[in-house]
């Protein structure tokens, strides 16, 4: 879906790695989270505590689960699942527009 209605979102933006990936947040009324964000070219971990699906948008990279050794190529349209309670690796190779889908 490309627009979210009747939703909240956070006017200040989260913001990592010295400004390369940024995010603004919308709470649904249901109280599901999501982020939008992007995320400039560079090698970034993050860690979760919640499951997620992560949409890419725009771009292309490779992530890796912290469990796995398997670097896996995605790019525009395609999606991955992060567990919670761990982290994931991403090296980004073109700019990417992301959003963020936190389960539970």
């Amino acid at each position: 879906m490309s627009e979210f209605k009747n939703v909240t979102l956070t006017r200040e933006a989260n913001v990592y790695f010295n400004g390369n990936v940024t995010s603004r947040s919308i709470v649904f009324s249901d109280g599901t989270v999501k982020t939008l964000g992007i995320m400039m070219i560079g090698d970034y971990t993050f860690g979760t505590e919640k499951p997620e699906v992560m949409e890419i948008l725009a771009g292309k990279l490779t992530y890796r689960i912290e469990s796995s050794d398997n670097w896996i190529d995605v790019e525009s349209g395609e999606s991955f699942n992060v567990p919670g309670d761990s982290s994931f690796h991403l090296k980004v190779t073109q700019l990417t527009d992301y959003c963020c889908s936190y389960i539970g």
